[in-house]
């Protein structure tokens, strides 16, 4: 390999991202030093945090410069190692952007292991999206057998890990998600005990009804209407993990902060714990933990997905926005060469 092409971010949106804010281009591939790999690009995860990483505020991490290639983990295939932990024709992952093959430091590499299942899973359920789920739960929600488990995105790769994790704890899980076919995917296939469409006009009662003694996890990835819906049903000593607010990444439901007041208060009176965390706070020291735990039962089928696949780089920014407003359905990846 001595070119490459990628997607690069063009301009800084100003709410929702459009095509042009991004370019496609080719670049000429340097060559692999002592300790790098050269790699070509197999699948490539599109992830909502990455609509943060076009912006130039504050964040927990640095946003994409103007013109720099867009940040994203990939499924990559080894053509040339200088790394002494890999060889060509090994299947490893890492972030090495929009793009259809990178030179990276092998350091920042993991060879792709899902315990039979197919190898897309490690940019979902057994990736980042997954252990986002499993995290959250272990260290910050901690269901316990007879308990309310509540999610947004319940159809997503993290939403759908989480009910069913909460499951197989023995507690109950009530997944909302948009629209019918979701919310039947969530029902039927992943067997949440509940399912509510909040896009439905009578949204707050539905979930009320589905919940009638209350939450006492929930799980939250999405904020705006979502969360004022599920703040009153909070139970005393309720826990809620924060891991994105992708309703607000575009700028939009500025209206929601009127909801700061009500929030706080209910926190106080509840006795209720709100912890935000980046799933890198435990990768470290227990993402082989995850994948030993839950690996085989996804290889097994005891717990499901659902991927949604688009075809060519070249289509990464139309499937990236139209995720942004509920579009995909499942973990939404990017097929780049075969």
């Amino acid at each position: 390999m001595t070119s490459a092409r990628r997607i690069a971010l063009a301009s800084r949106p100003t709410g929702q991202p459009g095509q042009d804010n991004f370019r496609l281009e080719e670049f000429d591939l340097q060559e692999a030093n002592e300790g790098e790999v050269t790699v070509r690009s197999l699948y490539l995860s599109l992830d909502p945090y990455m609509r943060g990483r076009m912006s130039d505020a504050k964040s927990y991490a640095a946003p994409v410069p103007v013109g720099g290639v867009m940040e994203g983990e990939a499924i990559s295939e080894v053509v040339i190692s200088r790394h002494n932990n890999f060889a060509p024709g090994d299947i490893v992952r890492g972030r090495t952007g929009w793009s259809s093959g990178a030179v990276i430091n092998g350091d920042k590499l993991r060879r792709v292991e899902t315990h039979g299942a197919p190898i897309t899973t490690s940019l979902g359920s057994l990736g980042m999206p997954g252990f986002t789920a499993w995290s959250g739960l272990k260290f910050i929600g901690k269901p316990r057998q007879g308990e309310m488990v509540a999610v947004a995105a319940a159809s997503g790769p993290v939403g759908s890990m989480v009910g069913q994790l909460a499951r197989l704890v023995g507690a109950r899980a009530v997944g909302i998600a948009g629209g019918p076919e979701k919310c039947a995917f969530v029902k039927d296939e992943l067997g949440f005990d509940a399912v509510v469409d909040h896009r439905s006009g009578s949204f707050a009662s539905d979930l009320q009804a589905a919940c009638p003694d209350g939450i006492d996890v929930y799980f939250e990835n999405v904020g705006g209407h979502v969360w004022n819906g599920v703040l009153p049903l909070l139970n005393q000593f309720a826990r809620v993990p924060v891991c994105g607010l992708v309703a607000h990444y575009n700028g939009s439901g500025s209206a929601d902060t009127d909801q700061l007041p009500a929030t706080m208060s209910t926190i106080l009176r509840r006795s209720l714990l709100v912890r935000g965390f980046i799933q890198t706070e435990f990768a470290a020291d227990h993402f082989d933990e995850f994948l030993d735990e839950v690996g085989p039962q996804v290889a097994s089928g005891k717990i499901r997905y659902r991927e949604d696949i688009v075809d060519g780089l070249e289509n990464a920014p139309e499937a990236f926005v139209g995720m942004l407003s509920g579009a995909n359905f499942g973990k939404l990846i990017v097929k780049i060469a075969e």
